[in-house]
């Protein structure tokens, strides 16, 4: 079972990393994008990259849903918990769990309705024409996937494994 949850671990921090080295990628691609329309074209005749908004807006996808299941897991998504700190204690408990099992609900959904949007792409070989012609399952393939982990992080909420309304600071990454 240990080597279930640190291959787990090790996957969630993996697409943090994968999602870091995703913002590097826009961030070249703009800086490049911009350097060639002000300074390629008009001194060396270069055309800008056609492709590169395209790509810029699949990776905004891919950088989101990838960091997601670990920004759930260092509870760095947004959250109000002005009204549960000053609730008795066992009453902040329940709602608590009430929130992590809304949570558990919504990503689920999440996650069946986008594989069932990824899988429809993939099976129809749908285009997605922008700058370049990219099959459109490749823009979706993150999301289901993301909702999953994210799921899953929210039952270690739920299962008492975590808990979201505790101290922000006292995060645990390798849980």
């Amino acid at each position: 079972m240990q080597t279930i949850i640190s291959g787990y671990n090790w996957l969630i921090n993996a697409m943090r990393v994968a999602s870091g080295i995703t913002v590097a990628l826009v961030f070249f691609l703009i800086v490049s994008d911009v350097f060639i329309r002000l300074v390629g074209g008009p001194l060396f005749g270069v055309d800008p990259w056609i492709y590169s908004a395209g790509i810029v807006e699949y990776c905004l996808v891919w950088f989101a849903m990838l960091a997601a299941p670990w920004l759930a897991r260092v509870k760095g998504h947004v959250f109000i918990d002005a009204i549960t700190q000053i609730l008795p204690p066992n009453v902040q408990y329940y709602l608590a769990k009430l929130s992590y099992l809304i949570c558990v609900c919504s990503a689920a959904v999440f996650c069946w309705y986008s594989f069932d949007l990824f899988y429809t792409a993939w099976a129809s070989g749908e285009l997605d024409t922008r700058g370049e012609d990219m099959p459109l399952w490749t823009l979706l393939i993150p999301i289901p996937v993301c909702f999953f982990f994210v799921t899953i992080e929210f039952c270690r909420y739920l299962f008492g494994f975590d808990n979201m309304y505790g101290d922000r600071t006292d995060v645990r990454e390798n849980v």
